[in-house]
């Protein structure tokens, strides 16, 4: 029966891997980890997404969120608007999973 399945796995849901501990920080939460975070996810801070989200998932990784104004060809405006949401932008260990694709946008013609 189906409860017996249920029974029976139970005890194994508590061995479940979780995975990566760093996952809200890449789109699900007020802050955005800006070592493995995609460039979309900036997109939620208006002004940030594509120019100045384009230079900090190209450059990196950083130690500290202040790391990204020494971003060579960032302009005024772009740390104008990064200082406007530096509240939200925190750095984590990069991931190789996630560092790969910061740059893919996920949009394609």
């Amino acid at each position: 029966s189906i409860a017996a399945g249920a029974a029976l796995a139970a005890p194994f849901a508590a061995m479940a891997d979780v995975d990566y501990a760093g996952l809200p920080y890449l789109g699900g939460s007020e802050k955005i980890d800006i070592n493995n975070a995609n460039v979309r996810v900036y997109a939620k801070l208006p002004g940030m997404y594509p120019n100045a989200a384009a230079k900090i998932t190209s450059n990196g990784p950083y130690k500290s969120v202040s790391d990204v104004y020494s971003i060579k060809g960032l302009s005024e405006k772009e740390k104008s608007v990064i200082k406007k949401y530096e509240s939200r932008l925190i750095t984590l260990e990069p991931s190789a999973m996630y560092v790969i694709d910061r740059t893919n946008n996920g949009l394609y013609r």
